[in-house]
């Protein structure tokens, strides 16, 4: 009998698939790499997402992220997000964090005992934060690093931390990360590529509404798509192969 799921089980077999639908993964982030893992993983099978942001959708997302649309600007992100992978799947759980990732709020992923986690924040502060809790406490995971002003898609690869290199965000991570005494053998998306010169392809956003100003850069609707199916597929990968 054929199902949405049918093409996965070929894939995959019977046994992989059921994992796969027992597993509770939480995506930290919907944006433009996030998007590409939720509706990835919506797709291949997992029956439980844990979704977590704060910002909501603005015209500016279009050129990049899967949930932004004329008729989404302005919604919030965990919102349009719960609504499109119902479409995908009514079985699907799928539960929602409205929070920004910091000090006083990282806890929560602890609490709610996801069996992996998709790290797709683009910030430093909470994205180190993240990282620390998750490593102190055993969680697995997978973080993307930077996606902006990458533009060869040949080079993005899964690398630990520690070899990562030619990628500011990912260099500071492992100096405020070393400063913590956090290894740095956890996995990474990330590409080596040298990029542009960021002050040409930058600009300050407006009205940031949390945390510190940020400046939006240039970036590619394939190159980030790639670094979030990259960060699925991971995913996937570890729990197919994880023992029961």
């Amino acid at each position: 009998m054929e199902d949405r799921l049918s093409r996965m089980r070929l894939m995959v077999g019977e046994s992989a698939l059921k994992k796969l639908e027992k597993s509770h993964i939480c995506v930290v982030g919907c944006g433009a790499v996030g998007g590409y893992v939720l509706e990835s993983l919506a797709r291949a099978g997992i029956k439980h997402l844990t979704l977590i942001d704060f910002d909501t959708i603005s015209i500016t997302n279009i050129n990049r992220q899967l949930l932004a649309l004329n008729s989404t600007i302005g919604q919030k992100k965990v919102d349009v997000a719960r609504q499109r992978i119902a479409d995908i799947s009514n079985d699907i759980r799928v539960d929602t964090l409205d929070i920004l990732i910091n000090q006083e709020t990282v806890s929560k992923i602890i609490e709610i005992k996801p069996d992996f986690v998709v790290d797709a924040i683009d910030s430093l502060n909470p994205k180190v934060c993240l990282i620390e809790t998750l490593v102190k406490n055993n969680i697995p995971f997978v973080s993307c690093m930077g996606a902006a002003l990458k533009t060869k898609a040949n080079l993005i690869q899964v690398e630990k931390m520690k070899n990562t290199r030619n990628d500011p965000l990912a260099g500071f991570i492992r100096k405020y990360l070393r400063r913590r005494g956090v290894p740095l053998d956890f996995k990474v998306v990330y590409s080596p590529e040298l990029t542009k010169d960021k002050s040409k392809l930058a600009m300050p956003e407006s009205a940031p509404e949390k945390g510190r100003v940020r400046h939006q850069m240039g970036s590619l609707p394939t190159i980030t798509g790639i670094f979030g199916l990259t960060c699925a597929q991971v995913a996937l990968d570890y729990l197919i192969q994880c023992e029961d």
